[in-house]
């Protein structure tokens, strides 16, 4: 079901929208959780640490196919804003063609080149062959990740959160039963970790386009529709390469870090692994804002109504800032408890280090709020570019603290890293919105005149 979210009260809406797409998110995190349980509890903490070692990568290269995925999404949301839905379906079919391309391309090069990059990381001796297994067959997954995002992008840019969501919640069910046949049945160790998440995408994504085909009429291209147009090639590219590039260059400060953190030994490597997927966990709300305020930045956009855009920014702020100091109780409160889901109460370093990174973290939740509502914002206003300046500042940020302070101060530097990185995005994000919000009312004044 299609939504206007150019209509109606601005925080309704932010959160009739985002609800469904939280508990996406929610679930979401919650089989990488699971997934990265089983590991923990059944393959051992050098198994943990392998899987972990390649967050920073998988992100590398999974985020850009997610950015690209989304950027292409913006037009979209533009023309649906508009009401132009045969423009909505000819740049529909465009990023279809675009994505297929990104992902052959991206493939056969991730697949090459994983086991230097991870050689260039420093990745231990001891875990270096269990994490070359995990990733390459993520990358070798790379179609089915370009399918589920894009279809899922598509839908979500007519206002509809929520269908996505239930092949999701598909998804992570079958993964998390997919992970305990793999790893515990059938003894495929890191491989069945990986194995299950690329066969439960691809499934979620050939569920989700076969649903979206059937069920909205709007998305059936006529023969014109379906041409090649190289003008909305280059819009789409315009759009979701930078998108892409933003998380890209934001994860080769993650890359970076984790090559640092590397030096460290497999016990921080896996302090990192399990604070991370506890806290991605907590910043689920956060991804839900922002994929939100794309979608009603780029319908008010396409809809010349600039006067709901600050209306969406301030209540979607409210909804953020709120939740950061709900969130930062509960881990100040539970995180050592929550350590103990991923290893045994013996690992007390390991305990010690993941309680560390979560209370350091959380304690920043407010700038990470504003890091995705601002600039998800600014990306649904058509300003993707910016998006590559905010990942340089937090490329920067991280580079920062890997190369200079991890060295000198272990582990408790490594927990400051992603903190710092939000600080410094936020110091470009916030004055990039005041330009690029005068530069859209003016734009918009011009044409309605």
């Amino acid at each position: 079901m299609t939504k206007d979210m150019t209509n109606g009260s601005p925080m309704k809406l932010i959160l009739g929208f985002s609800i469904p797409l939280l508990f996406g998110y929610l679930f979401q995190q919650f089989y990488n959780l699971v997934d990265t349980l089983i590991v923990g509890r059944f393959l051992g903490v050098d198994a943990l640490a392998a899987v972990g070692s390649t967050g920073s990568l998988n992100f590398l290269i999974i985020g850009f196919c997610m950015g690209v995925c989304n950027g292409f999404a913006i037009p979209l949301a533009h023309k649906f804003g508009a009401g132009d839905y045969r423009g909505l379906r000819a740049f529909m079919v465009n990023a279809i063609y675009l994505s297929a391309i990104f992902a052959v391309v991206m493939t056969a090069v991730t697949v090459v080149f994983c086991r230097p990059i991870l050689e260039l990381m420093r990745t231990p001796d001891n875990i270096i062959d269990g994490a070359y297994l995990y990733i390459v067959i993520i990358f070798a997954g790379i179609p089915a990740t370009y399918l589920y995002n894009l279809i899922s992008a598509i839908i979500r840019s007519m206002g509809d959160s929520k269908t996505p969501v239930v092949f999701l919640v598909i998804s992570s069910v079958m993964n998390i039963a997919l992970d305990l046949v793999f790893i515990i049945n059938l003894h495929l160790g890191v491989a069945g970790a990986s194995l299950a998440t690329v066969i439960s995408q691809a499934v979620s994504g050939i569920g989700c386009l076969i649903y979206s085909w059937k069920k909205f009429e709007i998305l059936h291209p006529d023969a014109e529709e379906r041409r090649w147009n190289s003008s909305y090639m280059k819009t789409l590219c315009g759009m979701g390469v930078p998108m892409g590039l933003q998380y890209s260059i934001t994860a080769i400060g993650s890359v970076i870090l984790q090559s640092a953190v590397n030096t460290l030994g497999s016990n921080a490597v896996a302090s990192m692994t399990a604070g991370s997927k506890i806290g991605m966990f907590f910043c689920c709300p956060f991804d839900a804002m922002g994929s939100t305020m794309a979608t009603y930045g780029g319908q008010n956009v396409g809809a010349k109504k600039m006067d709901r855009i600050s209306k969406g920014l301030k209540a979607c702020s409210i909804l953020g800032i709120g939740y950061a100091i709900l969130a930062f109780v509960i881990l100040a409160l539970t995180g050592r408890n929550l350590a103990l889901f991923f290893v045994e109460r013996a690992e007390v370093e390991v305990i010690g280090n993941v309680y560390l990174f979560l209370l350091i973290n959380s304690a920043f939740y407010i700038p990470l709020a504003f890091v995705n509502i601002v600039r998800f914002l600014i990306q649904g206003m058509g300003y993707s570019k910016f998006a590559i300046l905010a990942g340089v500042c937090e490329m920067a940020a991280r580079t920062l603290v890997g190369f200079a302070l991890v060295p000198l101060f272990g582990f408790p530097a490594a927990c400051f890293a992603s903190p710092v990185a939000w600080i410094f995005a936020d110091a470009f994000l916030f004055p990039a919105y005041r330009h690029v919000y005068r530069k859209t009312e003016k734009m918009l004044n011009v044409s309605i005149q």
